[in-house]
């Protein structure tokens, strides 16, 4: 068994989940007491965050790099970003270290495909919605076309994000807010959607619903419980 590297704490809501859910995968798979081998470094999202809104991603990416290489050394075989927003600097992070990432766009685009999806609704933070790094990838690397919400409606959902869902507070009508946005998405011919941020399972239950929801943070999870008990390097 290969051992995973986990880059946490953005936010710790989100890497309690990678945590449980590829320990959950390695039991289910190989059966008795066995578990995931695994490094996790978390971060303070605090030093972040504010980052992010002042658009200083090369301050991201350092904080990230860092984090990053601490795992390489502690012998992580590869590395998740737990996050879907920090994918924007995974690129530059990818540089910075000798091992590969799993890359959540391209986790997720295998799915998709899989499923015979090329055009889907994608939510998430306003950076995942409105910059290049997740939807250009899709369409470039895996010809699949992304719808996002109108304008008011992604500064609604990075709000819920950010705000509530990143301190662990759910509420119903930002619940209700997210399945209004997944029907008008819908609505404008996506086949499916991207619930885009790793906090948004917290408040949307992929299972349910008239269109298809893919769960960026399990299919995450499940492409590095793949990786890690795959034969070979």
């Amino acid at each position: 068994m290969k051992t995973i590297g986990l880059l946490g704490g953005t936010t710790c809501e989100s890497s309690l989940t990678y945590y449980k859910l590829i320990n959950e995968m390695v039991r289910e798979r190989l059966g008795g007491h066995n578990s995931a081998k695994s490094v996790m470094v978390s971060i303070n999202f605090a030093d972040i965050q504010p980052l992010t809104e002042r658009d200083d991603w090369d301050g991201v990416q350092a904080i990230l790099l860092q984090a990053a290489r601490a795992i390489e050394r502690a012998g992580a075989d590869f590395l998740l970003l737990c996050a879907n927003t920090v994918h924007k600097v995974a690129d530059g992070i990818r540089r910075g270290i000798g091992i590969p990432i799993v890359h959540i766009v391209d986790a997720t685009a295998a799915k998709l495909l899989a499923a015979g999806y090329t055009k889907v609704g994608l939510l998430g933070t306003r950076f995942t919605m409105e910059q290049d790094f997740f939807i250009q990838r899709l369409q470039q690397k895996h010809g699949i076309t992304a719808l996002v919400p109108d304008t008011a409606d992604r500064q609604h959902l990075h709000h819920i994000i950010i705000q509530e869902l990143a301190v662990g507070r759910v509420l119903a009508e930002s619940e209700q807010a997210c399945r209004r946005m997944i029907a008008a998405l819908s609505a404008r011919g996506a086949q499916a959607v991207i619930l885009g941020c790793t906090e948004l399972p917290l408040l949307i239950d992929s299972s349910q619903g008239l269109i298809p929801l893919f769960d960026t943070t399990l299919i995450h999870a499940e492409a590095a419980v793949d990786l890690a008990l795959a034969a070979g390097p």
